[in-house]
């Protein structure tokens, strides 16, 4: 008896991969094998995305010298290339008090009081510089390691590499809050990596997955999944990208297995009345109430298995993107803070106590920082578009706790101590999952392609 590919198999099923059964099994067969390198220390990373660059000196970088020197100019010794910049520009003290914190010491804003709570879990990062002063060229750097784009976003790099835990549901989702940041769908999209490792898009409000529940009889369904498989198997005659009618086929696999597990998971209604209050999901606020959705969610999708998962905020005003301050820092900042704050420590919190923090990373950033000087100081003063130094932190999968590296100036204004690029910690990251960055590679225009490129390295010091 001679083997028959996968293709073949399909085409002389009888009734098609629509049955339950022969999905199944065709799932088991499509589950990736994973391409780990060497022993990981973590297994799934969350990815909480403030878009639109957080004041990275009004949260974890104070600079009291702000406050002495506030409505000086700034002088051409402090004038970037990089950053929203001019002479003429005056230094603007912290809006909100920083404090030590926990038995670490570790200094956290005010501005995020439940995430100081847990100071001594974050591994704070003070040393980014990006590239440009521009949210989406920054929102594409952090996402696909290219400011320019054309390139798989990070979760799907996990997701090539790592391949999935669940057969049910996706290796990488997007936990979305009615907002697509600048980039737009390029940030979470495979490019050309195989289409079944772009992430699934999972709403806040309203139905979570378009369709995920059959209108049509089992009968009915498995009619059309048939004329779908001949339409597929018809095309894969006329093309020889053969790669992209399987990723095609896994694709509808994994919707058809989705039908059982999405509804379940998204429903939240069988969680402990003290674990909605520790999220937040009983708040009154509703941008605060459908973000601790979205972190309880990500907390039972990494229950799931499911590798890469990213958690987008609101856009509660009008503006560019949410975190964005160029005017009334004091009243947008302190309205993201209200809306992501409690649920993101919660979080953390809750993976931790269910001893899910060991093997699980999570990362709060945004694109960029915000300048330590404006143009003038008003009533309604905010900051503009900083790259020459900004704040990270990460959490669990073995980074260091309680813990600060980089360094930037008595103002804030440029890194001074440590300088890494976003591709350091994507390096990092991979290496804490157990993939090696130079390693985790895919043929595209003739050569062998990774998110990194000729950058980033391990940077061991973050790491336990």
């Amino acid at each position: 008896m001679y083997p028959i590919n996968r293709r073949q198999l399909l085409k002389n099923a009888s009734i098609g991969f629509g049955m339950m059964a022969f999905s199944s099994l065709a799932a088991r067969a499509s589950h990736a094998k994973p391409l780990a390198h060497y022993a990981a220390n973590a297994k799934h990373v969350i990815l909480c995305f403030m878009d639109g660059g957080p004041s990275h000196v009004d949260t974890f970088d104070p600079k009291p010298e702000l406050a002495k020197q506030e409505g000086k100019a700034i002088g051409t010794e402090h004038v970037s290339v990089l950053s929203q910049s001019a002479a003429s520009r005056v230094w603007l003290g912290e809006r909100w008090t920083s404090r030590r914190r926990g038995e670490s010491g570790l200094p956290v804003s005010d501005l995020l009081p439940h995430i100081a709570s847990i100071a001594d879990d974050l591994c704070v990062v003070r040393s980014l510089v990006g590239k440009q002063p521009l949210h989406g060229q920054q929102a594409l750097l952090m996402h696909t390691g290219r400011e320019t784009g054309r390139a798989p976003s990070w979760g799907s790099w996990v997701s090539y590499g790592l391949g999935s835990d669940n057969d049910n549901l996706p290796s990488y989702v997007l936990l979305n809050n009615d907002w697509i940041p600048n980039g737009g769908y390029e940030n979470f999209g495979s490019s050309f990596l195989p289409a079944n490792h772009a992430a699934m898009m999972l709403r806040a409000k309203g139905t979570p997955v378009d369709n995920i529940t059959a209108s049509d009889s089992r009968a009915v369904q498995q009619q059309k999944l048939a004329l779908l498989k001949q339409q597929d198997l018809r095309f894969g005659k006329q093309t020889s990208q053969s790669e992209v009618i399987d990723a095609a086929i896994q694709n509808y696999e994994k919707a058809f297995l989705m039908q059982t597990s999405i509804p379940g998971l998204a429903d939240l209604s069988d969680e402990p009345a003290y674990i909605h209050t520790l999220y937040g999901t009983n708040s009154s606020n509703e941008h605060q109430k459908y973000y601790a959705m979205q972190c309880l969610r990500a907390r039972r999708l990494v229950e799931q298995g499911v590798r890469f998962i990213e958690i987008t905020c609101p856009l509660t005003h009008v503006n560019n993107s949410p975190w964005d301050q160029h005017a009334q820092l004091v009243k947008h900042h302190g309205e993201n803070a209200l809306i992501t704050d409690q649920a993101v420590a919660g979080l953390i919190k809750d993976l931790k106590q269910r001893g899910l923090l060991d093997d699980t990373i999570v990362i709060w950033a945004g694109e960029m920082g915000r300048t330590p000087h404006t143009p003038q100081i008003t009533n309604t003063v905010g900051r503009d578009h900083h790259v020459d130094g900004y704040s990270i932190f990460l959490a669990g999968g073995g980074f260091k706790g309680g813990t600060v590296y980089g360094a930037t100036d008595e103002f804030g204004n440029s890194v001074v101590e440590n300088p890494l690029l976003i591709q350091d910690i994507h390096a990092t990251v991979f290496h804490q999952l157990g993939l090696d960055h130079d390693r985790l590679t895919y043929r595209f225009g003739g050569r062998d392609v990774s998110l990194t490129d000729v950058h980033g390295h391990v940077v061991n010091e973050l790491i336990s």
